[in-house]
């Protein structure tokens, strides 16, 4: 798989180069501003870029800004956002079409080197990977709507899947079945109100309204 990295801090920049270059990533340019790393998406097309939130000139919100851009005019390119604090907004932002190839860590996240590379490598393929700090930010958020409809154990469900994770990773990290994992993903929906279409994916869908975006 091919990347693109943006980071205006060297060191960061250095080592989440090494990093997917261990774990098979073709890094085809790594920048430091969004101008930058627009043009190194528009030359080399890569199947992910990894963008810092904040970058020069201004140190705002450059790298959220760039990843729009890209999501909107080579939509076949995933993107990641790295960030030193958690700021739902640009999650939401970023999520705001859709779901698929979209991730957003904590750079803390970066020293995790088999963790952070496959979650690289499940959004590049399409998925979704939310840093946990975000996700339990938006559930404190959340007040009086369909959520609360659901238990617990539904609860964990929906927020592992919110993290990019699949049936069975749900599985192995609560440590129950598959079909057990299935079972409260159906009930998910069915408390969600989001029934079956064929024009819809509606595990994307419950991730969507848990994040606040639908």
């Amino acid at each position: 798989m091919r990347a693109v990295i943006a980071e205006d801090s060297l060191l960061l920049r250095i080592g989440v180069v090494k990093v997917l270059e261990m774990a098979g990533f073709e890094v085809a340019a790594q920048v430091g501003d969004a101008q930058a790393l627009l043009a190194a998406v528009e030359e080399h097309r890569p199947h992910i870029a990894v963008v810092d939130v904040r970058m020069p000139p201004g140190f705002t919100d450059e790298g959220v800004r760039a990843a729009l851009v890209i999501r909107r005019q080579w939509p076949d390119t995933a993107v990641l956002l790295l960030s030193q604090y958690v700021e739902e907004r640009y999650a939401v932002d970023l999520l705001a079409d859709s779901s698929a190839g979209v991730g957003y860590l904590l750079k803390q996240r970066v020293a995790d080197v088999e963790e952070f590379a496959e979650a690289v490598r499940r959004v590049a393929k399409g998925g979704t990977a939310l840093d946990p700090q975000v996700i339990s930010q938006l559930l404190v958020r959340r007040r009086s709507d369909p959520l609360d409809r659901l238990t617990a154990r539904e609860r964990e469900v929906l927020e592992l899947m919110a993290g990019g994770r699949s049936n069975a990773g749900i599985a192995a990290q609560l440590v129950v079945s598959e079909s057990a994992v299935a079972k409260h993903i159906n009930s998910i929906l069915a408390k969600l109100d989001l029934p079956k279409a064929d024009a819809d994916h509606r595990r994307v869908l419950a991730v969507l309204h848990f994040l606040g975006v639908v």
